[in-house]
């Protein structure tokens, strides 16, 4: 496919990218230094100045992770490595009379994989629509989202929540230098999917990001991915015993075995905390830190967040997906009653009273998506729209070919309407034919207009009011995108309340 080279000058220098499909792109333009070597575990480093021109026509690496989680396409992988801190910009060709509205995403993958070159998240068509797209690639696992410095010594400090002095660092970047793509570095809106949306409704809690972007859109953020200092120290000291080392020579360790080592030690160390439930998921935020000095959430109902508007919301059927997948979510009775055994008795007979098949499979998927996800909804939703205008939706379209395979609108399946694959090629024909189709197509422009409205203006359009703990308004896109009013009432109060966290 014919393409022309295009250059625009930033900071550090002369990137060049290339001209195709109406778009101009530029691939992993580095945001920070390597955080290699002495730089490993420690906070990111604003990126160095080159001379001449960086050639940015194509992605370099992802972070360390499983390699399966890297395929770009069929035999087709990403290399990783831990130089990954680089980020990516889309723009419409023809360059706008007045500064765009600039989107910023963030990947999910459980914070353990992932990669902003997955082809998904191409970011093209938003971009056409009136955007500067932009997408990050963070640290990830051990390398990133495991909080080590418990193990910090005299001689090596290992510092917290890398992942969010990462991105935090990526918006800056973004804030210097977008206008020289043709973006409003005012008028920001970042969005992400799964850990990327809990990763945006973080940020909302850390006080670094004030100013670095207007608006917020979080797509299935997951629940449970916060602990305290202490939990973290104790998965820490659990960490460097996996690797074989006393706490105490844990930091001298750290930085010389290799980021494979750390890979599946950190694998390891997810299989025991999912077995033991110590205090949730290891990998992911610590509070109580300089960057995040409480819970996002905590933050959020005592005003102290980012006031941004958001946009929060899940899918119809969430846990599906995990029935076949990276199987972390309860969605079979063991696995329920391991998750509710820390709940009081009363909890957690007002929890399977919501389900009223309860053990029924059903039953336990909807509540393993509903622990996962919709709760972190409904808590975000009620904190947040307190001080901020907050929208909530519910995303329940699937076409015939993801309920044929028992997946319905599970998670992650909005993404196919955010980044309109049901228009492209392969996959989208693949996951369509005749009325489903035009059904696909109605509902990905319902969705990227309303993110477009909101990226401008934030509000994602008239007939879409603000979530309030009056009438809790949702917005339901399906064939037909409807206005719902407290959908899943019992379920929503069955889990306020709850939390993993000992």
């Amino acid at each position: 496919m014919h393409s022309h080279p295009v250059q625009a000058s930033i900071a550090t220098g002369v990137v060049e990218g290339f001209v195709r499909d109406g778009v101009r792109r530029w691939r992993s333009i580095p945001y920070a230094r390597p955080p290699v070597g002495p730089l490993r575990f420690r906070a990111p480093q604003p990126a160095e100045p080159w001379s001449g021109v960086r050639h940015c026509h194509g992605f370099t690496n992802c972070a360390p992770q499983d390699r399966m989680y890297t395929m770009l396409g069929p035999g087709r992988f990403q290399p990783t490595g831990e130089d990954c801190l680089t980020l990516n910009v889309v723009a419409p060709e023809d360059g706008a009379t007045t500064p765009l509205p600039v989107m910023v995403f963030i990947h999910g993958g459980g914070y353990i994989l992932g990669s902003s070159a997955t082809p998904i998240y191409d970011g093209a068509a938003l971009a056409r629509r009136g955007c500067v797209y932009v997408s990050v690639n963070y640290r990830l696992g051990a390398l990133g989202c495991l909080d080590l410095s418990s193990l910090s010594t005299s001689e090596v400090t290992i510092d917290s929540n890398l992942y969010l002095r990462d991105l935090v660092m990526a918006l800056r970047w973004v804030r210097e230098n977008i206008g020289a793509f043709g973006g409003d570095p005012d008028n920001v809106t970042i969005f992400g999917e799964s850990a990327g949306a809990h990763a945006v409704a973080t940020l909302l809690g850390v006080p670094a990001a004030e100013g670095l972007f207007s608006r917020a859109i979080a797509e299935s953020p997951a629940a449970g991915l916060v602990r305290g200092t202490d939990i973290a120290a104790e998965f820490a000291d659990r960490f460097a015993a996996l690797l074989g080392v006393r706490p105490a020579d844990a930091a001298q360790a750290l930085l010389r075995v290799s980021p494979d080592e750390l890979v599946a030690a950190q694998n390891r160390l997810i299989d025991v905390g999912n077995r033991e439930m110590l205090g949730a998921f290891p990998i992911g935020p610590v509070s109580g830190d300089d960057v995040l000095p409480l819970d996002p959430l905590e933050a959020m109902r005592r005003g102290s967040a980012n006031r941004v508007p958001l946009i929060v919301g899940s899918n119809a059927q969430e846990g599906r997906l995990f029935t076949r997948f990276l199987k972390m979510l309860p969605t079979n009775e063991p696995m329920v009653e391991a998750v509710l055994a820390g709940a009081d008795a009363g909890v957690r007979d007002r929890i399977i009273a919501a389900y009223p098949d309860y053990p029924a499979r059903k039953a336990c998927i909807r509540l393993g998506g509903d622990f996962a996800f919709n709760a972190a909804v409904w808590d975000i939703a009620e904190a947040h729209g307190a001080h901020a205008p907050t929208y909530v939706y519910r995303y329940d379209f699937a076409p015939r070919v993801l309920r044929w395979s028992g997946m319905g609108a599970t998670h992650a399946t909005e993404l196919f309407a955010v980044f309109d694959v049901y228009r492209s090629g392969g996959l989208g024909r693949l996951l369509t034919a005749g009325a489903d189709r035009r059904s696909a197509l109605r509902v990905s422009g319902q969705v990227q207009r309303r993110w477009g409205a909101f990226s401008r203006a934030g509000a994602p359009g008239d007939d879409w009011p603000a979530y309030n703990p009056d009438d809790r308004a949702v917005m339901v896109f399906d064939h037909e995108t409807r206005l719902e009013f407290d959908p899943s009432s019992e379920r929503r109060k069955a889990w306020r309340g709850f939390s993993l966290a000992r």
